[in-house]
């Protein structure tokens, strides 16, 4: 359940992050956001960040193999990077339709998911 939870967890705060890190690139197209400045962007994106924050700390907290959770740090960094992707893929595909996702994009996801599987290998 600790584990679910997690992965829930980092689920939230990597779709938030992402908003923050790349949402602001849509900024121009709406009227509100034409204007903007870089200082402006940044702290629309930090206020974005610290929601991040909110359900990222947690999710570590409550993985973490050490406080009860199922995780050790590597595999917590292995799942946040893995789950970084996934979410970047879906809002890439959602709100840039114009990056299209090529073929080594996908093959390169896939490395990463083997990735994830050597790490959570017990050898």
């Amino acid at each position: 359940m600790k584990g679910l939870k997690t992965i829930l967890l980092l689920l939230v705060s990597n779709t938030f992050m992402t908003f923050a890190w790349y949402g602001h690139l849509k900024f121009k197209e709406y009227d509100w956001g034409k204007n903007l400045g870089l200082i402006a962007v940044i702290g629309i994106s930090w206020g974005l960040a610290l929601f991040e924050y909110i359900f990222q700390v947690p999710a570590n907290k409550l993985g973490f193999k050490e406080n009860g959770g199922p995780f050790t740090l590597v595999e917590l960094k292995t799942l946040q990077e893995a789950i970084t992707l996934t979410v970047f893929m879906a809002f890439s595909i959602i709100f840039f339709k114009d990056q299209k996702l090529a073929w080594n994009h996908v093959v390169g996801f896939m490395l990463i998911i083997a990735a994830v599987f050597v790490i959570f290998k017990k050898w």
